[in-house]
């Protein structure tokens, strides 16, 4: 993750204004200016990391809205502390040192970006081991906060899940609503053939055995298994093993961790799970500030 790109720094911009850092009337009241300070950054729980590099990036976006040159400043961690690795409680993630203004003010933006990610990232872990020795896949989809699905989706991977649509025009996925308002799945996949941009695959939801059946017969290159009961899963996997094609299998709907087991091992090449990015909880953090 690139924390220095336009996207990220947009976002967290945005973070810093939305909280008025700049204009901290408590820190101004009663912090010296000229205050020094360290802080360490502390997991409360166990929990798998994500966004540590944006703790830097924030320090250095509120400078440039602070409009006024900062005392120099330090984030550390240990070389063992980086995205994807599993905390344990009580582990410090960062320890940094600068201005005590500073690290107050953006104290709580920092822990937002923090615990956001590092609970999106626990979650999907989770996910990730429930299906482990199967070949399923845990994707993510675009159910995400509006205006953070890049740092969503990143935290995602930080857990070891993969990323399937990033926006709308990243594939064409033929879903209910297209197949209801083109007059049905052929027609609608009639028209995506002809329409389609370049080599993008064409994924076709289906909810039932003759809408499988309608979609592999008129050239669809994916198939979205949607809202199946396993066992449903399991006889889609079998029917689409007998084609002379491969077609990638993906299921979602209802998906939790008490039986993402049991759609992983039909056989199914991908699970789809909104809740990665819709329903994470926060991993619990915390900022423990003193004179430096």
């Amino acid at each position: 993750m690139d924390f220095n790109g336009r996207r990220i720094t947009a976002i967290i911009e945005n973070a810093l204004l939305e909280d008025r850092a700049t204009r901290d009337a408590t820190s101004y009241a009663c912090i010296d200016p000229n205050q020094r300070a360290s802080a360490t950054i502390l997991a409360k729980q166990d929990c798998v990391l994500a966004g540590i590099g944006c703790v830097a990036r924030i320090l250095d976006v509120y400078a440039a809205l602070d409009g006024a040159v900062t005392s120099h400043y330090e984030v550390t961690t240990h070389p063992e502390i980086f995205d994807g690795v599993r905390l344990h409680k009580g582990q410090s993630v960062a320890v940094i040192r600068h201005n005590a203004r500073v690290i107050l003010s953006c104290e709580r933006v920092i822990l937002n970006f923090l615990q956001r990610m590092s609970g999106i990232a626990t979650l999907t872990r989770k996910f990730v081991e429930a299906v482990s020795g199967t070949k399923a896949r845990i994707l993510d989809t675009r159910k995400t906060v509006p205006g953070l699905r890049v740092i969503d989706k990143y935290a995602v991977r930080c857990g070891g899940g993969q990323n399937h649509r990033l926006d709308l025009s990243d594939g064409v996925l033929i879903k209910n609503n297209h197949i209801a308002l083109a007059g049905g799945i052929v027609p609608a996949i009639e028209r995506a053939l002809r329409n389609r941009r370049g080599s993008q695959i064409l994924e076709v939801e289906v909810r039932t055995a003759d809408e499988l059946e309608d979609a592999l017969s008129h050239g669809a290159e994916a198939i979205l298994l949607d809202n199946m009961s396993a066992e449903e899963v399991r006889r889609a996997v079998e029917r689409c093993a007998k084609l002379e094609r491969r077609i990638p299998l993906e299921c979602s709907g209802g998906i939790r961790l008490e039986n993402v087991r049991a759609y992983a091992e039909t056989g199914v090449d991908f699970i789809s799970i909104g809740l990665l990015t819709h329903s994470p909880q926060a991993a619990d953090m915390s900022m423990r500030v003193s004179p430096a």
